[in-house]
């Protein structure tokens, strides 16, 4: 969870009724996401590589995003490159032990990233430190940065090249819109890269 202070909700009627109501009122900006994998499409498909990062809750989804893309989402199709920063918990420990936790993901963004991939960072707040630094160290090294957030302005989306930055009462609710925004990102890019792989109609001779 961000450290972005929600409301608290209790019981599940609750909790679908504010999820309803969110997913209502970012209906518009969850557009973003299919945008993103229309645009994903083509860059994985030219051999970029994505990279995922956040922490805890977000981590989650953000190694939900890679394992879509490595394997499938609904359609077949082929394998894709992509790769969850905190995946490599030898990595993560070492490099947070000997550099400190803020350059966790960062100096794995310099060591996996090459200009034209993408990195997707996701943080409830906004203001996770070590998502951040991963965020610039992308910038730096020519990366596109695509970031979801909860409520903006956070530091997080005005260092991204682009945000999705949803509003929502409670951290736990701005998960389940990324989760949404994941899927809607996977299937407009399983739909750019099937007509992408579709054969062309025969030539009808007279």
């Amino acid at each position: 969870m961000g450290r972005t202070r929600f409301a608290r909700a209790t019981g599940a009627a609750e909790h679908l009724a504010q999820l309803r109501a969110a997913l209502e009122a970012n209906a518009e900006a969850l557009t973003v996401a299919e945008g993103w994998g229309a645009r994903l499409a083509s860059r994985l498909g030219d051999g970029a590589r994505l990279l995922a990062v956040g922490n805890g809750g977000s981590a989650a989804e953000a190694q939900h995003l890679t394992a879509e893309l490595v394997g499938r989402f609904e359609r077949d199709r082929p394998a894709l490159s992509a790769i969850c920063l905190h995946g490599d918990t030898s990595s993560l420990t070492a490099i947070a032990n000997d550099f400190g936790i803020e350059e966790a993901f960062a100096r794995q963004v310099c060591a996996h990233g090459r200009p034209g991939d993408v990195l997707v960072a996701l943080s409830t707040s906004g203001r996770s430190p070590n998502v951040v630094a991963a965020t610039r160290a992308a910038r730096e090294c020519g990366l596109t940065v695509w970031a979801l957030t909860g409520p903006a302005p956070n530091p997080l989306a005005e260092l991204a090249d682009e945000a999705l930055a949803l509003e929502a009462e409670r951290s736990c609710t701005v998960q389940e819109l990324h989760l949404v925004a994941i899927h809607v990102l996977c299937g407009a890019l399983d739909g750019a890269l099937s007509a992408d792989l579709r054969p062309a109609s025969a030539e009808v001779h007279a």
